[in-house]
């Protein structure tokens, strides 16, 4: 499990200033925590964890000595420039469940020749921390045209250590009949004065 270095906030500087000196300004909550404690992190440190990890995601805190098994609970980005806002970590206890989100991955998508339309690639759960599953890959080599693959169908969601909050039947992705193509385009009426 992967750990890093967090400190207290600053709360001399506004998070505008901090961004601007390299720092992102996060905070961590729940679990053995009695109150959200404020946190910053160098830009580095933050880039990566939006690079390498998603929400749902374990990690370690080492905040000031103190390590806190937590996960990410929301990552906020400026969408127009890529700048990282703050990041919001969910402490995590051993005997408490925790809610999260599963990642579908596909794996070998490439090798299809129909198109796959992905309806669920976020599965919502809740799980003692120690049962949490960050992804699940689904190897898509060899899947015939009209394959549908719902909830109930994944091994890993039939295990009674997931409260999966979604119905069996929902359905993850389907391959498609048609052949994928330029989106039809729409005619224009023109009214007649």
């Amino acid at each position: 499990m992967n750990t890093i270095k967090v400190d207290k906030r600053d709360f001399t500087r506004k998070p505008k200033q901090l961004r601007r000196s390299g720092i992102v300004p996060g905070n961590v909550f729940g679990g053995t925590l009695e109150t959200p404690v404020s946190l910053q992190m160098p830009e580095a440190t933050a880039s990566r964890l939006f690079r390498d990890l998603r929400e749902g995601s374990r990690l370690q805190l080492d905040l000031e000595g103190q390590i806190l098994p937590v996960q990410i609970k929301e990552k906020s980005i400026n969408t127009l420039n890529g700048e990282i806002l703050h990041i919001s970590f969910q402490a995590l206890k051993a005997d408490q469940k925790v809610n999260s989100v599963i990642h579908i991955l596909l794996e070998n998508a490439e090798k299809l020749t129909k198109p796959v339309e992905k309806m669920l690639m976020e599965i919502p759960y809740a799980s003692l921390p120690g049962d949490m599953i960050d992804t699940i890959t689904i190897d898509m080599d060899g899947m015939a045209v009209g394959t549908i693959l719902t909830v109930g169908d994944i091994p890993e969601l039939k295990s009674d250590r997931l409260e999966v909050k979604v119905d069996p039947d929902e359905i993850v992705l389907r391959i498609s009949d048609k052949t994928a193509g330029p989106a039809p385009v729409a005619e224009e009426t023109v009214e007649e004065a």
